[in-house]
This record gives structure tokens, C-alpha cells and sequence, in this order.
């Protein structure tokens, strides 16, 4: 448990701060909450129904920037927040599966709630401060955000998080960590190798399609002045005095890629601190310097554990369900209705 507690806490600082912004720039993001260190009670597992489920259930979400709390019904918080994690032009399977694992999500962080409210929420549940959880839109973002397009993707996606009403996934009898991310680098990863603790359902699956991806692979360049600069105020014992060539150089990586250790001025980090300083696509990179210039690949999009969304879409287009995607993604988990 304590091992577990360790990933929540990590997965809370390592989310991005801004919502999906376009297919094109995919969003970096995983489905847990804020400082969670609680157990949870658990839900009993039932089979899920063809009909939805009643959606009575109420959420308290707090508008950081106003410190208003409003009361809304989980279907409708889980509509905002599909529009707001995925691109909702994606296959209707693929926006299921995440109205699941954003369902789950807000289910995990109520329980966490109700068992240690956080001073900071003001009696919410949760809040739409993306920094430190889920991206969610507002009626009124969304509108802005898809302008002429809103009527027809949010009749859209508003059927698929119908078409799973109060469908949760748990492991173990409770809601799971739903880490998901925008694209993986073909394999997707452990939580142990990006948080440092194993989780049984997030570990290494198949995701060969996300190399389709049109920004599978991105190309960042940086001077030797830049990169000096960055990481010489982050790393206090690097020294970036010698020859610029031998600065950098990647020591390992796991078995999908990611890099697990490497130095930058003699000082050592992991792949993901260095992609924080730099604001990397993701922690699977190679670098090439040349004239002055470093020149950073990297592959996927994001943490790269739990549910590729952009895998999701192909599984979707090549005729797989909502469920059989999340069994893909969260081996070992299971599908029960919350209520």
C-alpha cells in the first residue's frame, strides 16, 4: 500500500497543466488525483447492464478561479471532461473508454474525499484545476473551444458517456489509478519505471498503432547556451564547461524505451526529470549534437503508462469495443457499475 500511495502522489506532480488542446498536440495526462493517501472502501462488483444506469449521482466540483463550488451530476462532469481529454472527433468505443476511466477517476476521488477532505478543495470533491487534476470544460469552454463544431461532438460524446453510465473499473475491489496518455512510444509503460513502485494493472502492453500517429515523432533543437542554461539551473552540481559533444549521454532504458538514467554535466537524472526541464513530449528520446546544436527525438506523447488514447481510437477503428480496450490497457481490471 505504501508503494501505491508513493504513485499517486508522484502521478499528481508529473500532470500537465493544460487540457487537450488539438489532435495535432495531444494532452499528457493520467486519471488520479492530488496528494491521495487514503484506502478506499471498495464497490461490489456487478454485471454491467445493457440500460444505463440512473446518473443521479452528484459531484462537487470547485471552480478554482472563482473559489465557487457547483454541484453537478457525474454524467455531466465525465461529458466535460471526455471533451476535454480527447479529441472527440475520435471512434465512439474510444470516447467510452474514456468516460470510463474519467468516471473512475471522479469516483476515486470522492471516496478520497469523503475519508480526508482536503482543506484546499472547500468541501468539493474536485476541481477543475488542471494542474493538479483531470482537464474539464465547462458548458461554456467547451463551446469556445470546438466554436461551430460544439452541437455535434457534444451530442457525440454525450451518447458514449450514456451508453456507460456508472461503469467504473476497479482492481481489488477498488476504483483503479486510470493513467492514460495521448500516445506511447509503440510499447506503453510500467508505472514502476515512471513512478518508481509497480502497480499490478499498469505495466508495459502493446501499442503498435500509436506509431501511425501523425506527431509519433518530434524534433526540438536547442543551443548549447539554451541547454546549459536550463539544466545547469536545475542540476547544481552539472558542469557544462567541457566539450559540448560529451555533455549528454543516456545510460539506460526500459524495456519500452523510456530513459531511465542518463547525465547532463557529469550530474545523473532520469529521463522524465529531463524531460520536465525541457518540456519534452515524452521520456523516450535520443539526442544528436551537431554545429553548436542539440537535436532532441522524441517518440509518443506523454507519461506513456495506462490507456494510449491514441491506440485507443485504432483498437476502436479496427472494430474493438470499449471493453475490450480497457482490458487491453488495465489487465486484470474489471468493469462493475458504481452505485
Amino acid at each position: 500500500m505504501k508503494d501505491l500511495l508513493k504513485i499517486l502522489l508522484l502521478f499528481s506532480v508529473l500532470l500537465l497543466a493544460i487540457p487537450m488542446l488539438t489532435f495535432l498536440k495531444p494532452r499528457d495526462t493520467g486519471s488520479v488525483t492530488a496528494a491521495e493517501t487514503e484506502e478506499y472502501t471498495g464497490t461490489a462488483a456487478k454485471a454491467v447492464p445493457e440500460i444505463p444506469a440512473d446518473d443521479g449521482d452528484k459531484l462537487k466540483v470547485l471552480d478554482y478561479t472563482s473559489g465557487q463550488v457547483e454541484e453537478i451530476s457525474i454524467q455531466d462532469y465525465v461529458i466535460g471532461a471526455v471533451l476535454a481529454e480527447m479529441p472527440a472527433a475520435y471512434h465512439t468505443e474510444a470516447l467510452k473508454a474514456q468516460a470510463v476511466a474519467a468516471r473512475t477517476y471522479a469516483v476515486r476521488q470522492r471516496e478520497k474525499q469523503a475519508l480526508s477532505p482536503g482543506p484546499e478543495l472547500l468541501g468539493a470533491d474536485i476541481s477543475n484545476d488542471s494542474s493538479r487534476y483531470q482537464a474539464y470544460f465547462t458548458p461554456a469552454q467547451a463551446k469556445a473551444f470546438y466554436g461551430d463544431a460544439y452541437e455535434g461532438y457534444y451530442e457525440k460524446v454525450a451518447a458514449a458517456v450514456d451508453a456507460t453510465a456508472d461503469v467504473i473499473l476497479v482492481y481489488g475491489g477498488e476504483p483503479i489509478v486510470a493513467a492514460f496518455h495521448s500516445v506511447s512510444s509503440g510499447t506503453t509503460e510500467s508505472a514502476e519505471v515512471v513512478w518508481g513502485s509497480p502497480v499490478d494493472y499498469l505495466v508495459p502492453v502493446n501499442s503498435a498503432a500509436d506509431e501511425d500517429c501523425p506527431t509519433y515523432l518530434e524534433e526540438v533543437s536547442y543551443t548549447e547556451e539554451k541547454i546549459s542554461a536550463l539544466l545547469g539551473n536545475t542540476l547544481e552540481s552539472a558542469d557544462f564547461s567541457g566539450e559540448p559533444g560529451e555533455w549528454i549521454s543516456i545510460e539506460e532504458r526500459s524495456s519500452s524505451g523510456t530513459v531511465t538514467e542518463m547525465t547532463a554535466g557529469g550530474a545523473s537524472l532520469t529521463g522524465t526529470e529531463f524531460r520536465q526541464v525541457l518540456s519534452l513530449r515524452s521520456a523516450n528520446f535520443s539526442i544528436e549534437y551537431e554545429g553548436g546544436t542539440f537535436t532532441i527525438t522524441t517518440k509518443g506523447s506523454g507519461h506513456g503508462v495506462g490507456m494510449s488514447q491514441y491506440g485507443a481510437n485504432a483498437m476502436a477503428n479496427s472494430g474493438s469495443d470499449y471493453r475490450e480496450i480497457l482490458s487491453h490497457y488495465y489487465p486484470g481490471s474489471e468493469l462493475i457499475i458504481d452505485n
